[in-house]
Formats: structure tokens, C-alpha cells, sequence
């Protein structure tokens, strides 16, 4: 059950507004999810925020990166995981190309998040370049999660995942970016593959919490993929992953055990039949 919740009050979902003003309060947890099974494991946990992520793209349809994500498919997935969520704050991720080709167009589909699907608040990668869009996003009632740093929906140019920031010029623009995106009216800000020292300075910087992912131990909040962390995807995993669980390795020795009992006719057995 969430923590916003008064004794004896029936639960009330998160909102961008409560969640934003809990900065240097007490850190927040992040997970991202891509169906309804699984957000109702996180919600029922009390997690904070259900990112539906277009990670969805590796993890549930197969693809090799983020770019072949649709909005029908983050629709799809964004409205399941709303239908999961009572308490935890459901936040769509805008899939490549449904906001870069205008501000007019990321406003008609960031809408359509919280319209059709339940969405709470869009997440956007990008820095100062993302300035215009989450100010009209804002203007408009719509919550936008920021993210910088490392954004996979630029692989194509950057060529591989990597760190970012290393450089002094590139933790400088990426300082610059944080600010510009906070001052534009984002009130959550994602902090992805960056050197912890330099999202700490971040986190000092601006007024929103900050969610870290391979961003070391003090930004406001950390977030990791489910898949990842309940170990359902194969190694090697990212730096940053824990594996707090090896649900792979169970799944496979269940599906084993199924096969062999099949095969031995030992399933099903008469309590499991009908007469």
C-alpha cells in the first residue's frame, strides 16, 4: 500500500504533483512494466511509478532496440498497466517519432496517453531540443517525466549503449539540459547510464526529483526494468542491474517438470480431472 495514503483512508492513486514534492524527502521506486499481470505485482509492492517503458520493444515484441516501438503498441500496453494500477503513478513513455516531427504532433499523442490509455504523465527523452514541447505539453495538463543522459531512442547515431557525460563538455551540456528540461515544466526527470558523481550534481541542480538508472546511489529515485530485476532476461545484463530474483531459472525448471509430466502421463492426475 502507498505511503500517501491517510490510516484507514481507502488508497488514492500517486499524482506527478504529490510524487514531485516528496524531493529530499524519502527516495522513490521506479519500475518499468509492459502488462497487466505484472503492474499489478508492482502496484500491490507500493512502487511508486509504473513506467509502461518502450523497453517493451526488447522485452515483450522481440525487437533488437526501442526504434521499431509504435504508439499503438505503447497504447495498447500503457491502457493494461493503467487497469492494474490503484496506487502507483502510470507513466506512458512516447515512442520514437511520435513527438520529434512537431510540437503539435508529440501534444496530439501525449494526449491520447492520458485520454485513452490512463496515463498519468508522458515520459520524453531529451534535452534543451525537448524545451518548447514539454512547455506546450505543461501549458496544456499534461505531466511530462524528462530523460537524459544515455536516451535509446538516439541509438542510431550514438552507435551503441554507453555512458554519456564522461567528457567535461558532455557533463556540461548535460547539466544544461537538466536545467532547461526543469525549467520547461518537467516535474520528474529520468537520469540514464550517466558517472554517479555527475548525477548527484544534477540532483543538487534542480527542483525535481530525479529517477536514476545507471546513475549511481543519489538521485531522488531509481528505476530498473521488471524483467531485469525479477532475472526473466538473459545475461549479460547492464552494469546497473541487481537481479533480485531468478525467475528464469525457475521458469525453465517448471517447464521442464511440466514436459516430463506430461510426457509420463503423471499429468494430470485424477484430482485434476473431472469426473
Amino acid at each position: 500500500m502507498s505511503t500517501n495514503l491517510k490510516t484507514n483512508a481507502a488508497p488514492k492513486p500517486w499524482t506527478p504533483v504529490a510524487l514531485a514534492g516528496l524531493k529530499g524527502q524519502r527516495r522513490l521506486t521506479c519500475l518499468s512494466v509492459h502488462d497487466h499481470l505484472t503492474a499489478r505485482l508492482v502496484d500491490e509492492a507500493g512502487i511508486d511509478i509504473a513506467l509502461v517503458g518502450d523497453s517493451l520493444g526488447m522485452t515483450v515484441l522481440g525487437f533488437p532496440n526501442t526504434l521499431p516501438v509504435s504508439m499503438a503498441d505503447m497504447l495498447r500496453h500503457t491502457a493494461a498497466v493503467a487497469r492494474a494500477c490503484q496506487t502507483a503513478l502510470v507513466v506512458a513513455d512516447m515512442p520514437f517519432m511520435s513527438y520529434q516531427v512537431s510540437v503539435a504532433q508529440g501534444l496530439r499523442n501525449a494526449g491520447r496517453f492520458l485520454s485513452q490509455a490512463g496515463a498519468s504523465m508522458v515520459k520524453i527523452e531529451g534535452g534543451a531540443g525537448r524545451v518548447e514541447l514539454i512547455s506546450a505539453l505543461t501549458a496544456n495538463g499534461i505531466p511530462v517525466m524528462g530523460h537524459i543522459g544515455l536516451t535509446p531512442q538516439s541509438i542510431a547515431a550514438l552507435g551503441r549503449y554507453r555512458v554519456q557525460g564522461r567528457t567535461a563538455p558532455e557533463a556540461e551540456q548535460l547539466l544544461a539540459d537538466a536545467r532547461a528540461v526543469t525549467a520547461a515544466g518537467a516535474s520528474l526527470l529520468v537520469i540514464e547510464c550517466v558517472p554517479a558523481p555527475l548525477a548527484r550534481a544534477i540532483t543538487a541542480a534542480v527542483s525535481c526529483p530525479t529517477i536514476g538508472i545507471g546513475a549511481g546511489p543519489d538521485c531522488d529515485g531509481q528505476v530498473l526494468v521488471l524483467a531485469d530485476l525479477l532475472g526473466l532476461t538473459p545475461d549479460p545484463a547492464p552494469r546497473f542491474v541487481r537481479r533480485y530474483a531468478d525467475f528464469r531459472t525457475q521458469a525453465q525448471r517448471a517447464l521442464a517438470a511440466y514436459k516430463a509430466d506430461v510426457a509420463s502421463g503423471a499429468y494430470p492426475a485424477e484430482d485434476e480431472s473431472y469426473a
